[in-house]
């Protein structure tokens, strides 16, 4: 397959493009990661998500310390080019590195950031180094 498609993102100066998470099944948002052309490549060629680590400044397979993997089930662009859309299937339902379905649990209410979504698995149990 010709890589001609990775040349219709829209790269930062940086070269990355924002790439967000969503449930395939449910449409909720499970996180908002970074991608380079080789993570998006590599997402492709593999069919799970492969996204850039701004903080570590390399490639991260999503899952490979947890196990909760994402199997990507569609990718789409949005009309700028600038956005990556990645509709996945959440391994073990936890996307977020709380131990939580989602990166997006708390809730603003009454001028306050509120837990509203129950830790499903302590991080301690996720990541044992």
């Amino acid at each position: 397959m010709t890589e001609s498609w990775l040349n219709k993102v829209n790269w930062s100066a940086d070269g990355l493009v924002p790439a967000i998470a969503q449930d395939a099944a449910t449409g909720r948002v499970l996180m908002v990661a970074w991608m380079d052309r080789e993570a998006l490549r590599r997402t492709v060629e593999t069919g799970e998500a492969i996204y850039w680590s701004r903080s570590r400044k390399k490639l991260w397979h999503k899952g490979e310390e947890s196990g909760h993997t994402q199997k990507v089930k569609e990718i789409r662009i949005d009309c700028d080019a600038d956005v990556v859309l990645l509709q996945v299937e959440q391994s073990g339902g936890i996307a977020c590195h709380t131990g939580r379905e989602s990166c997006f649990y708390s809730k603003l209410e009454n001028g306050e950031w509120v837990a509203t979504d129950a830790v499903l698995k302590n991080p301690d149990e996720i990541y044992k180094k």
